[in-house]
């Protein structure tokens, strides 16, 4: 099956369904943001700790965030692989006197590698930011996470690299979502109007739901965090962490 272009095909479809379900899925975690303060416990803050803790004691500490990153980690590699391969296979077979052909292609089609590289940027950008605390160019303290996204939405060039991000993303999801439901055979004439208004709602939502969450902390829509995690962050900032 990998050694087949239609299974490559495939597995490109499986493992970008992976992704858009977790987009989903994390999009929804980050929407807790949006309760606020919470009158000293952040409702994002407890939210990131029970999915620390789901399963215990029968599943360790921490077990199923790490086992969904070892799916994910999994489904991108995978993902790119399978994709390089495939764009390698399709120039070598392509006669050098015709070059590729654009009639008809959507500019998210023409951009897919493009936004696809900016996007995988992004996320090393975002993990480094939020999840390793390495790049701490703003106020971060492990376990105060609503404090640490309203430290790092004063600045507005986060703000500017995130809502840039997602317009990358939006434009990679329109198609990836229209082209996976082609390659595993869920297209017909009498559907493919359906699943195109239903691959620009899916997008849709997936980019406002993670925009209202930097859009809202830098406008001030969302409060300052208790005062201990803020606090706590400011010291962790000044001793050089």
């Amino acid at each position: 099956m990998w050694r087949s272009t239609i299974g490559k095909k495939t597995i490109v479809a499986v493992t970008g369904t992976i992704l858009i379900a977790y987009l989903v899925l994390h999009m929804v975690g980050n929407l807790n943001s949006l309760f606020g303060p919470g009158g000293g416990e952040p409702r994002i803050d407890w939210y990131a700790e029970w999915l620390r803790t789901f399963g215990e004691p029968l599943i360790p500490y921490a077990g199923v965030v790490w086992a969904v990153r070892a799916i994910l980690l999994g489904a991108i590699v995978v993902h790119i692989v399978a994709v390089v391969q495939l764009r390698t296979r399709n120039r070598a077979a392509r006669p050098a006197e015709f070059p590729a052909r654009r009639i008809g292609r959507s500019w998210e089609a023409r951009l897919m590698m493009v936004s696809g590289v900016l996007l995988v940027a992004f996320i090393v950008f975002h993990l480094l930011q939020f999840t390793t605390l390495t790049i701490d160019v703003t106020p971060l303290e492990a376990g105060a996470l609503y404090a640490n996204l309203y430290n790092a939405f004063q600045e507005w060039y986060l703000v500017a690299i995130y809502l840039a991000a997602l317009v990358f993303l939006g434009s990679h999801l329109r198609h990836a979502v229209w082209s996976l439901c082609q390659t595993l055979g869920l297209d017909s004439p009498e559907r493919n109007a359906g699943i195109r208004m239903g691959a620009n709602v899916l997008t849709l939502v997936i980019v406002l739901g993670f925009a209202l969450v930097p859009i809202l902390f830098f406008t001030g829509a969302l409060g300052e965090p208790p005062a201990d995690e803020l606090s706590a962050s400011l010291t962790t900032l000044g001793g050089g962490s």
